[in-house]
This record gives structure tokens, C-alpha cells and sequence, in this order.
């Protein structure tokens, strides 16, 4: 399909600002977050080796079938035996933002794309693979089957949690820049193994939602990142860090995002981007949208932090079509 260029995509992003109130409007009430007993930051999270030999540093995946495409990304990384052994804790973070959109207007993660990652995740031994997010519009549990995600990951083997309150607990940010300190669901820290799945779609205030604007889904009170948005994303990814990124752009949402509401706004890309690096993931992500890493604040910052690189032509991508 074509891509959008940059003239076309900024014509669609006009009005940022209608962005700030999605977080308020539609949402569950907040609850209190936990203090005290906090877990030092990614508490047991193990993250994957450097890349060697044939392995891809980042995986693009092209081809009409989900499970096909997601396959071939995570095995030009290595398979998912560098990011997953035996008896691990598995957390897949995917976009289930909404209660009102099925998948094929591009609000929330292709099914296919999460079902395929908790069938690599049992096949290579995991003790446990949940999926969860703390959806804006709606709540959990209708979010979690309007998007079909629900049905395709029990059929897969893995579990659907609904977020505790009582699991979001202050935790420092020590490499913090803007933020020292925020309330993040304590099991997301302490998982072996956290792999972050959003879709890549576009979003009124942020530009993009793609890996490191996900995972505002594991926290508390996310419209108030939306002040210096840029540099507290990055600041959450400091802490978080996902242990694999994969990216679906099987479909993607133009315009009129987070949530969209038009077949119009949707492009067929058929397409997955998959890495340990979750800028150079983020960065590779950009490039359908016709902008570059530099073009969303929070890459840009998160690359300026030492947390990944959004210099694509430095790195191996392996691009592949199934």
C-alpha cells in the first residue's frame, strides 16, 4: 500500500490539542495507588542478549497473513528463545484503548499479532503469559472482547488480567528527567519478560501512538503525562523497559486518532516491525507514517537518552515478505 507523506499526514493531525481530554472523558475512575514496599524499577526483568551472527537488530515482516508476518519478525531476530526461557513470567502489553471499535478500524492491536506471541511464549516454556491494559473508553473486560484480543489469547493458551488497583505502586524513575517518581503496576516491574505490542496508529497530541507511547498503559493517571509529553514518555521507558517491542502495522490509523472511528482513516500495511530496541522499533514505525524518529518528541527524547537509537541506516534491519 502507499505510505502517507509528510504533508499528507500533517494535514490529518490538525487540532493536537482535542487530544488532552481523551484520558478524562470515558474513563473508570482512578484508584489509589499503593506507597510504601515499592519494587526497585524492572525487578526481575531480564533483558535479551546483544544481537549476534545472522540476527537482526530490527525485524520488518511483510505479507497478507498476521501470524505468518509476526512469526518471521521474531525468528529473524533469533526466535523467541533469546527473549523467553523456561518457566519464565510473561507480560504482553498490546492496545486495547477502547469498547467501541472491533479490530478493523485500527484502534487497538490485531488479535492475531498477540495470539501468535502467546503461542512463541508457551512453545518456548513460559510458565505464565498474561495480557493486559488499562483501557480509557470502557472497561476491561468489555474492551478486552470488543477487541477480540480476550478470545484469542485464552484460545492461545495465555491469560487476560484486569489491572488491580492495588498493584499500581509509587515507584522511583531514577533516570528520570522530568519525572522521579510515578505509580506503575507493580507485576509489569517484576515480570521476566515484557513484551510491548501497540499498533501503530496516529494520535491528536502525542503524533503517534507506537511503542514508548503504550506504555502509559501501565500506569496510573495517564493524562498527566501529557504535560511535556515528550520527555516523561521517555522517562517512562527509562523505567519500564520492555524486553521486546513489536509493533503491529498490519492496519494502521491515519488520522482522527487514538481512537478513529472511520474505515477511511485506515491503511492496510500488512506489516510488523519487531526489536529489543524500542526506539529503533518506534523509529522504523514512523517511516509509514512519512516522518522520521525525530519527528515524534517522545523517540526523539528517548534516543537522547541512551535508550535506544533511531539511526536506522546504523543498525541491521532484515525486511522480509512472507
Amino acid at each position: 500500500m502507499m505510505r502517507l507523506t509528510r504533508r499528507q499526514f500533517l494535514k490529518l493531525t490538525g487540532a493536537a490539542a482535542a487530544g488532552v481530554a481523551l484520558f478524562g472523558a470515558g474513563c473508570t475512575a482512578q484508584p489509589t495507588a499503593t506507597t510504601g514496599g515499592a519494587p526497585s524499577p524492572s525487578k526481575g526483568r531480564r533483558q535479551p542478549p546483544a544481537p549476534t551472527g545472522d540476527q537482526a537488530y530490527l525485524a520488518v515482516a511483510r505479507g497478507s497473513d498476521p501470524a505468518a508476518i509476526t512469526k518471521a519478525a521474531i525468528a529473524a531476530l533469533g526466535g523467541i528463545e533469546r527473549f523467553v526461557q523456561s518457566g519464565d513470567d510473561v507480560i504482553i502489553k498490546p492496545n486495547i484503548c477502547v469498547d467501541y471499535h472491533p479490530p478493523e478500524y485500527a484502534a487497538t492491536t490485531n488479535p492475531t499479532v498477540v495470539a501468535t506471541l502467546v503461542s512463541l511464549c508457551r512453545g518456548a516454556g513460559a510458565r505464565r503469559v498474561r495480557v493486559m491494559d488499562t483501557p480509557f473508553g470502557g472497561t476491561p473486560e468489555s474492551a478486552y472482547a470488543v477487541s477480540g484480543i480476550e478470545e484469542a489469547v485464552r484460545t492461545a493458551g495465555g491469560e487476560m488480567e484486569v489491572m488491580s488497583p492495588v498493584k499500581f505502586v509509587k515507584t522511583p524513575i531514577p533516570e528520570g528527567r522530568d519525572i522521579t517518581e510515578w505509580e506503575v503496576y507493580q507485576d509489569v516491574l517484576e515480570a521476566n519478560v515484557l513484551i510491548n505490542v501497540p499498533i501503530a496508529k496516529h494520535h491528536s497530541l502525542a503524533g503517534l501512538t507506537l511503542g514508548g507511547k503504550n506504555l502509559l498503559g501501565v500506569i496510573l493517571n495517564p493524562s498527566r503525562m501529557h504535560f511535556n509529553l515528550g520527555q516523561r514518555v521517555a522517562d517512562l521507558v527509562s523505567l519500564v523497559r520492555p524486553t521486546l517491542t513489536v509493533v503491529d502495522a498490519v492496519r494502521i490509523l491515519t488520522a482522527h486518532g487514538p481512537t478513529g472511528g472511520s474505515l477511511n482513516d485506515v491503511q492496510q500495511t500488512d506489516t510488523i516491525i519487531a526489536s529489543h530496541d524500542i526506539v529503533a522499533a518506534d523509529a522504523y514505525a514512523t517511516t509509514l507514517f512519512g516522518l522520521t524518529g525525530a519527528s515524534i518528541a517522545y523517540v526523539k527524547a528517548a534516543a537522547e537518552m541512551g535508550l535506544g537509537t533511531m539511526e536506522l541506516d546504523g543498525i541491521k534491519v532484515e525486511e522480509i515478505n512472507v
